[in-house]
């Protein structure tokens, strides 16, 4: 399952295709990852990072590219899953000519891979990368686009976190719950608004000196502690990691008091088995690529046009899926990242086969 960290051997991950894209006078270095095209063409953020190694930028793409077919599959997409990475320090090599030579590499592909924003790249960017591929979303509106998709993000993790909620108190509101929010970037300080007006209390840390002047600045009332080993430990109801993967790993698990897990990262499980270490301990984890999917959601829709209130729609529908999925697990006695394993598996094998039906 994508929640997981992967192995860096494409073949036995089960990947359909990856693709390694260089062009040395701009220093792109950039992998492709598709896992799946069954429900339809793969989709999935591009990430801009300095990986330690290649080897690390290759266990990045075939984990969230794997992670972003079930994600699709459970928001309910005609899309299958990919993602790519571009390896190095945005702050220092990004330029016009990087963005559009790798936007040369997707249009490469003919349309089996279409990209968006991730950690890292922005509305701008794909704006860029657009100049040489169709297939890419997240633009700005002024191009068409959906703009930021960290606002539907936010507000599907919302959507989750309420049924999580309902789930384990009996009402789908945050209202006296304190929440720990880790990370107050493009999601979380959405999220954040977002408990507060619900009546919540938050508690939230970043490594963003930025980030924590905007919470300071706009919403004072925020509780800022040092960093999230202190959050996790912190006296609080919901914990939301809303930063990069592995949030929950062995230690934070066993350190962590919240009785909800419900945030805006991808691949928050650090290996197998951290789902039943939480069941275990009586904490509900509401799978992140369940919750987390208001922004592909989001990017979707502008495939055909795109439609705010539309997005906005189906990303709420983000609460019955979680619903569904909390409920799933517990009538066959798993965990619930296990339920929406096989939601999305059997969602992938069923609309999948269809494509053997020829019509021509």
């Amino acid at each position: 399952m994508g929640v997981f960290a992967s192995t860096d051997d494409p073949v036995s991950t089960g990947h359909e295709q990856v693709v390694f894209c260089q062009d040395k006078q701009s220093g792109l270095k950039a992998i492709i990852g598709i896992y799946s095209t069954a429900l339809g063409p793969a989709l999935g953020g591009t990430r801009f990072y300095p990986y330690a190694s290649e080897d690390a930028a290759l266990a990045d793409v075939l984990d969230l590219s794997r992670g972003m077919a079930y994600k699709n599959a459970l928001a309910g997409l005609d899309l299958g899953g990919g993602k790519a990475v571009i390896w190095g320090d945005p702050e220092q090599i990004k330029s016009e000519a990087l963005l559009r030579a790798y936007g040369r590499f997707v249009e490469s592909l003919a349309g089996r891979y279409y990209t968006a924003c991730d950690v890292g790249t922005y509305v701008p960017d794909m704006d860029v990368i657009a100049r040489e591929t169709r297939y890419v979303t997240g633009r700005s509106v002024e191009h068409g686009g959906a703009g930021d998709s960290s606002i539907l993000t936010a507000w599907g993790v919302f959507q989750g976190m309420r049924a999580a909620a309902e789930h384990v108190w009996g009402t789908p509101s945050l209202r006296g719950r304190r929440v720990g929010v880790a990370g107050l970037g493009k999601v979380g300080k959405y999220l954040t608004g977002h408990l507060l007006e619900d009546g919540a209390e938050v508690v939230a840390t970043d490594v963003s000196p930025k980030a924590l002047a905007w919470v300071r600045a706009n919403h004072p009332q925020v509780t800022l502690v040092d960093d999230a080993t202190a959050l996790v430990a912190a006296d609080i109801d919901v914990y939301a990691p809303c930063a990069l993967g592995g949030a929950l790993n062995d230690d934070s698990v066993l350190a962590l008091r919240a009785k909800v897990v419900a945030g805006a990262a991808n691949n928050q499980l650090a290996h197998p088995g951290i789902e039943k270490l939480l069941a275990d301990r009586g904490i509900l984890y509401a799978p992140d690529y369940v919750v987390n999917a208001g922004g592909v959601i989001q990017v979707a829709d502008e495939i055909e046009g795109f439609n705010f209130d539309r997005a906005k729609l189906r990303a709420t529908r983000i609460y019955d899926t979680t619903r569904e999925i909390l409920h799933l697990a517990d009538a066959e006695g798993v965990p619930p990242a296990v339920a929406a394993d096989r939601l999305a598996e059997r969602r992938m094998a069923d609309v999948g086969r269809l494509r053997s039906i020829h019509l021509r």
